[in-house]
């Protein structure tokens, strides 16, 4: 099966075009993205209504990968905690190479097959444990040796690779394949590859936390009130949803510590 996230760029001579040129081959590239991440909705779709009710009975998300597909793991992961106001452990993002690895490229982890097993193993993960590998390549030993040990273990699969047909795509029970086709410069999957992934990564964590409760109407009820634009963000919320002024809707916001426990203070003592 060709390995297109290593395929030859569809353009040259880059170093010659010119600054607004090579922005516009990008740019170009980067809106074919979205459509190609639209046609794997069905996909997400199913994963995501597996995903809730294993949740609801107690069951964590984790997201592993190496390099580029690692950190946007971790991103997504890292941003569910103040996002909807979930513990830290109910998303949970694993790189290669540990937290170093974030910042620095650690040679020669991503090929280690088996401590992909090892590094999920130390959470000590349940059945009822989600595990989404990440690999635009489709080909990564560590994240394939812990899928392999997930699928073992009980857990449900998931997979977010950028060619069909990978061994990674084979290995999940529900794979998330986004073609996105050669990189402007060839092989960064940093690029578009990094962009599909980014994309899928939010579908799926927003929609499981809509479906587990964390958002009322369009609003992040259980945000954490972390600086003072957030502050007056909730304080807003509140306003809406009390007819409070803003000040007032700020100090019972401040005294109750999110939306959600602020209108129901409001509506309880209505």
């Amino acid at each position: 099966m060709e390995n297109t996230t290593e395929s030859s760029s569809r353009y040259n001579d880059l170093e010659k075009v010119g600054t607004e040129t090579l922005l516009r081959y990008i740019n170009q590239e980067d809106k074919t993205v979205p459509q190609i991440v639209e046609g794997c909705i069905p996909e997400m779709a199913q994963l995501v209504d597996l995903i809730i009710p294993r949740m609801k009975n107690g069951g964590r998300l984790f997201y592993m990968g190496a390099g580029t597909s690692g950190r946007l793991g971790i991103v997504d992961a890292s941003e569910c905690p103040p996002t909807f106001g979930v513990p830290h452990d109910w998303v949970v993002g694993i790189i290669a190479g540990g937290d170093d690895a974030i910042r620095f490229p650690v040679e020669g982890a991503e090929d280690n097959f088996d401590q992909g097993a090892i590094d999920l193993l130390s959470y000590t993960p349940t059945s009822e444990d989600t595990l989404i590998g990440i690999a635009a390549s489709g080909r990564t030993p560590y994240v394939i040796g812990a899928l392999k040990k997930a699928r073992e273990m009980g857990m449900l699969t998931g997979s977010i690779t950028c060619n069909a047909g990978s061994a990674l795509t084979i290995e999940a029970e529900f794979p998330i394949v986004a073609v996105v086709g050669p990189e402007v410069v060839t092989g960064s999957t940093r690029m578009k590859s990094g962009t599909a992934q980014k994309l899928i990564l939010n579908m799926i964590s927003t929609s499981v936390m809509v479906g587990l409760g964390r958002v009322v109407g369009n609003k992040m009820v259980d945000m954490q009130l972390t600086n003072q634009k957030l502050v007056h963000r909730g304080s807003k919320m509140v306003a809406e949803q009390t007819g409070l002024d803003i000040e007032a809707s700020k100090e019972l916001l401040l005294q109750q510590g999110s939306v959600r426990k602020a209108i129901q203070a409001f509506q309880n003592h209505a």
